[in-house]
């Protein structure tokens, strides 16, 4: 047990040291030749000082990722090998002798101890983004959310974990089968409910208060044939000085929301480009394009976590004191499994996700008719966010669901000349 500890320890170092030495020496994020001087070049739209901290906050924040990324990874590993997820299991079969209180404990303890192990790495990317003036949030606010989000999550995984255990106690060789069936209603509901009851615990949202922009807004959503009457602002001011806008949820809760910053640092035809953006997601179809591609990956994901946590326990199922995957016991492997696919997954669903922003660009400006505001948003969102204009390989890889702003600006520019 010694021996596997400090392997991890030693491999961890390692890793940690070639991801600093490549962050910060080794990757090359020098802007190509042909765009220097172009409006996709930094320097034209951002002051020598902006440069520097554009450069020095992305590659500390690229670096606390990657640093954070196998933590994770590494706790439910541990849980597991040191007899941890035994013990949980245990304390919840002390206190209660009904199966689904027994869930309830031990996702609460487990939860906790996650909770306890990220609050530090999550603290950090906290204070940095507040130090570089991108949070503007106090210390309480962010909190607050935190304790938000950690009894939403444990909600939301209590009744997940409880069905999933039933089925697996169930259906022992088919549960998986059984349990991508039951997922696939439960995603639909989760989006549906997401911006009527989970968003507004963390922010207020309300009808846009420009009535003249909204209906600007709403003329171009007639236009791309999308049935909308109301578009949203929610208050992100007393929290990050960043600006965005989205689409969420599905059906009669579908919604178009702009966070109020953005309303303050753009220009009507800029707002009306990001929103002419969104549009296209939902006229292209790309939101169902995902949730149909979610269910694939996750039938086959469902069916890959079966075979291999099967195959684990047969083989060290005695040295973790796990007999058999339904045991509660047995949850620490299977959100380990569920983590690492949805990471080696990343770099694809990446990739998907940014195409169709770069498909969705294209439709804002034949929406609009309009480049310039484009360019100049796209420049602003730079500035606000800190925003790297040209990462990493392997950031943009890992980390990029949408385009780098020197490709989506540089794709602008070369709009323009082949009209």
């Amino acid at each position: 047990m010694k021996k596997t500890v400090s392997l991890l320890l030693v491999g961890y170092i390692l890793y940690a040291l070639a991801v600093t030495f490549y962050i910060w020496v080794g990757a090359d994020t020098s802007l190509p030749a042909d765009l220097a001087g172009t409006k996709a070049d930094p320097a034209t739209f951002l002051s020598n000082k902006e440069l520097m901290i554009t450069e020095e906050y992305s590659k500390i924040r690229n670096t606390i990722y990657f640093l954070t990324l196998p933590v994770e990874w590494i706790f439910y590993f541990l849980l597991l090998v040191l007899g941890g997820a035994r013990a949980i299991q245990g304390w919840a079969e002390k206190v209660s002798k009904y199966k689904t209180l027994q869930t309830g404990i031990y996702l609460f303890w487990l939860t906790l101890f996650s909770t306890v192990i990220h609050y530090p790495l999550s603290y950090l990317r906290y204070s940095l983004s507040k130090d570089y003036g991108i949070t503007v949030q106090p210390f309480s606010g962010w909190m607050r959310d935190q304790v938000v989000g950690f009894w939403e999550g444990i909600l939301i995984m209590w009744i997940v974990v409880l069905l999933l255990y039933v089925l697996i106690r169930k259906f022992p060789k088919w549960w998986w089968a059984v349990a991508w069936g039951c997922f696939i209603p439960l995603v639909f509901f989760m989006m549906y409910i997401q911006p009527v009851v989970i968003d507004p615990l963390y922010n207020d949202f309300i009808d846009l208060q420009d009535k003249q922009l909204e209906a600007k807004i709403l003329e171009l959503a007639d236009e791309a044939d999308i049935p909308a009457d109301r578009v949203y602002e929610v208050n992100m001011a007393k929290k990050t000085n960043s600006i965005n806008a989205y689409v969420t949820g599905v059906g009669g809760n579908s919604r178009i929301v702009l966070w109020d910053t953005l309303l303050t640092r753009l220009q009507e035809e800029e707002i009306l480009f990001i929103m002419a953006h969104e549009m296209g997601h939902y006229d292209m179809n790309h939101i169902v394009m995902g949730i149909t591609g979610y269910i694939v990956f996750s039938f086959f994901a469902f069916y890959l976590i079966y075979l291999t946590a099967g195959k684990l326990i047969d083989r060290f199922g005695q040295r973790w004191k796990i007999n058999s995957l339904n045991q509660l016991s047995s949850l620490p492997l299977l959100l380990l499994l569920v983590s690492l696919l949805l990471f080696l997954a990343s770099p694809v669903t990446n990739a998907v996700s940014r195409y169709q922003e770069h498909k969705a660009d294209v439709y804002a400006i034949e929406l609009t008719g309009e480049t310039e505001p484009a360019i100049e948003a796209f420049q602003e969102i730079t500035r606000s966010s800190l925003s790297e204009v040209n990462p990493p390989a392997l950031v943009k890889f890992f980390r990029y669901t949408h385009p780098p702003m020197v490709d989506r600006i540089a794709h602008l520019e070369r709009y323009v000349k082949e009209e």
